[in-house]
């Protein structure tokens, strides 16, 4: 009985250490590609590229695109750009590693739902996820 739990135990311990397997480099690529939200116009010259990770994954969580109207979004975003901007300008004041580039968002361009969308939602992100009230 003693040796049958001995081999029970160690049959055990050697099972459990293969448990992890590491990710595969698909695994990887796709969880970069997950955390990657891009929104682009040709005919209007912009896009909107999101590289942040766990951005997408916190997006499904929130409201959906339709529970706000797109003069809020409008309104939040030109608000919040200003802010940022004045942010990336000022990089003695505030974090340079946070603040990294400019974002160039024009209150006469109509860049749609969509844009506002992702664009409103990524400041609300930012600032959870950093700390940062703007």
């Amino acid at each position: 009985m003693k040796y049958l739990l001995g081999f029970l135990l160690t049959g055990l311990i050697l099972f459990s250490c293969d448990g992890y397997k590491a990710p595969s480099q698909t695994a990887r690529n796709t969880a970069a590609v997950n955390d990657t939200v891009r929104i682009a116009n040709d005919s209007l010259d912009y896009e909107i590229i999101i590289i942040e990770p766990g951005f997408y994954n916190w997006l499904v969580t929130q409201f959906p695109e339709d529970y706000y109207t797109l003069s809020f979004l409008e309104n939040r975003n030109l608000f919040y750009v200003q802010e940022y901007n004045r942010r990336v300008i000022n990089p003695n004041q505030y974090d340079s590693q946070l603040y990294l580039w400019q974002i160039d968002y024009q209150p006469n361009v109509k860049y749609g739902k969509e844009v506002n969308y992702l664009l409103y939602n990524w400041f609300i992100y930012f600032q959870q996820t950093y700390k940062q009230k703007l």
